[in-house]
Formats: structure tokens, sequence, C-alpha cells
């Protein structure tokens, strides 16, 4: 194990991402321009995709790192078949889960019961299929519908708070289902569907379309929130959540309902609203 990783296991993962909050939030000018310059040139982003793109004219680094695409950057694949990617990055790990296992990587895994703190809410998926998409710094931070769902549940999950690049989920046994994570549960029309936005270390923002701010408060419970009758329907491709900073979403489908494009595999690059997956019809 990396000595970075082991470090990883003694910081103090809340306080830090707080820290990091704070930072990404200020509106100080210097501070923010800095921020905002320093990620643009060490991780390439290119602004040309953005709505706005002088980074000048973001008011905070958050304000950048969420920043909104132009119109037509991205669009939803063709095939009215396609479940779409929700999101740019890269695959970490994508398959099906069997017997309720979840791969990581490099013999490493975790159940669906354990990502989704329940036992109950993972048993539809015990032998579906998974995506876990890795979210880098220069990547678009806003993560859209898969499919056409009505959201019924959300169910916030306390954790650490680890790093989620490569080397992590190579180290850190069931880094998925440790790290503090926001699970949202949709209904749609092949059945349910979960879509899971994971935390990591200054990774600690999770913003919803339908109620705003909801990491943090860091959590020390499992919480629910319900939706039931509230006819919050997203229709595939709208975006449905964002990250403060990279991290890592991951889609759940149910056994039977859906194929993975063949062409995915470990580190394949990904954009949002290419396919995830084609729906058995």
């Amino acid at each position: 194990m990396s000595l970075v990783t082991r470090l990883t296991y003694a910081l103090p993962h809340r306080f830090l991402s707080s820290l990091a909050r704070s930072l990404a939030y200020s509106k100080h000018p210097r501070v923010s321009q800095w921020l905002i310059d320093t990620v643009t040139r060490k991780f390439g982003v290119d602004l040309q995709e953005a709505a706005i793109s002088n980074p000048r004219s973001y008011e905070s680094f958050n304000a950048f790192f969420t920043r909104a695409l132009r119109p037509g950057a991205r669009e939803a694949h063709r095939d009215d078949n396609a479940i779409l990617m929700p999101a740019d990055g890269r695959i970490s790990q994508c398959g099906p889960i069997r017997n309720g296992e979840i791969f990581q990587a490099k013999g490493r895994s975790f159940t669906a019961a354990e990502l989704l703190a329940s036992e109950d809410d993972a048993k539809p998926f015990a032998d579906g299929v998974f995506a876990t998409v890795y979210l880098s710094p220069r990547d678009y931070h806003r993560v859209h519908m898969p499919w056409t769902g009505t959201l019924t549940r959300t169910v916030h999950v306390p954790g650490r708070l680890f790093s989620v690049g490569p080397a992590a989920v190579r180290l850190v046994p069931r880094l998925f289902a440790r790290n503090e994570r926001l699970v949202c549960h949709f209904d749609t029309d092949f059945g349910p569907m979960c879509v899971v936005m994971v935390g990591a270390l200054l990774v600690s923002g999770v913003e919803t379309v339908w109620s705003g701010v909801e990491i943090p408060q860091y959590g020390h419970i499992v919480t629910e929130k319900r939706y039931d009758g509230a006819g919050i329907t997203l229709e595939r491709f709208a975006e449905m959540a964002r990250f403060n900073y990279g991290s890592t979403v991951i889609v759940l489908l149910p056994a039977g309902v859906a194929t993975l494009d063949p062409s995915l595999h470990a580190e394949s690059p990904v954009r949002l609203g290419e396919r995830l997956a084609t729906l058995h019809r």
C-alpha cells in the first residue's frame, strides 16, 4: 500500500473536506482565480465546452467546478433503447452483479447491500448489472439521468471520505461501500434503478435538482427521505445532481432488463449521453 493511501486512513477526512469546501466557495478573487488557474493548467480542463468559457467570469472555484456546458456539447444517444452514461469520466469497473457482489478492482469487491445500506433494497439488483464511473478533476461535474425515472426516495449513508482515485480503488477494501454517499432510488418502466453519488476526500459536496445541498451536512446515521407521491419525474438525459469536485457515480440496473455496451471496460473514457447499456424490449 502506498504511503499516500496509508495516510488517508489516519487523516481527518471530514475536517479536510470542510476546509476544502471553504476554499471552494470563497469569492475572494485571488483565492478563486488561483484555484481555477491551477486546476485548469494541471488537468487540462477544456473550457471551450463550457457555457461560460472565460475562467475570470466565475465568482468562486465551486461555480467553475460545477459549470454548465454550452448547448449541444453533449447529446443523448439516438437509440431510444440506449440507457445513457450518466457523466463524463472513466469507467472504474462495470459488469454483472454476481450473487449481490460488485467488483471493485484486483480481487476486491463489495456487496450491493453494503453500497445501498439495505439488504431489501439490494435484492432486485442481485443478478443485475452495474457501472462505476470516476469523474476526474478535469471533467464536467453534473450527473444526468441514464433513463427516465420517478424519484421514490434518497438514502444518505454516512461514512469515510477516502480518495476514489485509481490507486485507492485498487488498495482500499470495499471503498465505495465505506465512503459517504447519497443513494437515489427511481422507479422506471423497466423496474427499479439506483444512481449512487459517492463522496471522496475533499469531494464531499453533493447537490440534487430536487432538494439542493444533500451533503454536507455530514451524517452519523443512515437517513432516508421519501418522495412517494411528490411527482418528481426526471427525463432521460436530464440533470439530476452534481458534485462539488471530482468523485464517482454508480448505476445499478436490475436483472434481465439491459445489456452493458460491449465496448466498455475498466479505464474506458466515457462521455455523458453515450450508450451505457441497451434495454431489452
